[in-house]
């Protein structure tokens, strides 16, 4: 099976990468910006045309949620726009799309696991664009949405890797306590990505589906962990997010329900604790 990956050098492209040596059957075309525009219709439309993959892992993202209050216009080009225009070239010439989003696209006001069919209601910029992307893809027709949240990886820059640098050099870091989800390693995901992909008859749906690790956890409990398990003494002291003010609003709490995809796939996910010592370990060695 081809498939064809956007944004194949940020994390979760280069976890798919990482992890398909333990599947067979597939053949990878590896693209990121400089090798792909998305947001233009025709360099898509041509691409899929001469490389004639049978699924599109859509990985490209505009990830940079404070920035994107500022930077609108771009957020929604590449968040919903691109996805529009990848959603209906895949479906004109019958490929797959499997399509990333995030668990701010909810307001973060509810106090249970939040279900694909929960009432949506974004609060940032970022949020609302990758909603807008949803829309547009579900109208394709064609396209499987996984919904994840606080990604996490070896690649690239995130809040683990950006701990661990702090921890080094600082005698103690301030997280907010008070913001509750789930962290995922994007290992996971990816894995859970190419068994959907290794049976699409079986597990495509074009319909919205959540994964992130299991358990809850706080940014504060996430970011006590990390130091812990990387064998570091920093202090970790739990803050409020009024003691932390960003640009733009995160939802209090967005912990994902992940049983609609544990039933399609039959699969039992890693709790966070477990998936982040296993990255950490990987690290070190």
């Amino acid at each position: 099976m081809k498939v064809l990956i956007t944004g194949a050098n940020g994390q979760l492209g280069s976890a798919i990468i990482n992890e398909v040596i333990n599947f067979t059957g597939f053949e990878l075309i590896k693209t990121d910006f400089n090798d792909l525009d998305i947001t233009n219709s025709l360099l898509v439309a041509n691409a899929l045309q001469n490389l004639k993959p049978d699924f599109v892992v859509n990985c490209a993202a505009y990830t940079t949620v404070d920035k994107a209050e500022e930077e609108a216009d771009k957020a929604l080009l590449i968040n919903a726009e691109a996805v529009d225009i990848l959603a209906k070239q895949c479906r004109n010439l019958g490929i797959g799309l499997i399509h990333i989003s995030t668990d701010y696209v909810f307001d973060g006001t509810g106090n249970t696991p939040y279900t694909e069919s929960d009432k949506v209601n974004p609060l940032s910029v970022y949020g609302k664009s990758k909603l807008k992307g949803e829309e547009l893809a579900l109208s394709a027709g064609n396209t499987m949405i996984i919904r994840t949240s606080w990604l996490y990886s070896a690649y690239g820059s995130n809040f683990m890797k950006t701990i661990i640098k702090h921890a080094k050099t600082k005698p103690e870091l301030r997280v907010v306590f008070d913001q509750t989800g789930t962290p995922t390693l994007a290992n996971d995901l990816a894995i859970t990505i190419l068994t959907i992909l290794s049976s699409p008859k079986k597990y495509f749906k074009p319909e919205v589906f959540h994964f992130s690790n299991h358990g809850v956890c706080s940014w504060y409990d996430f970011a006590y962990e990390i130091v812990n398990l990387s064998g570091l003494t920093t202090r970790v002291t739990p803050i409020t997010t009024a003691e932390y003010p960003t640009r733009a609003i995160r939802p209090q709490y967005s912990v994902l329900s992940k049983q609609k995809i544990c039933n399609l796939l039959n699969i039992d996910i890693p709790y966070w604790r477990n998936s982040l010592a296993q990255c950490i370990k990987n690290i070190k060695d």
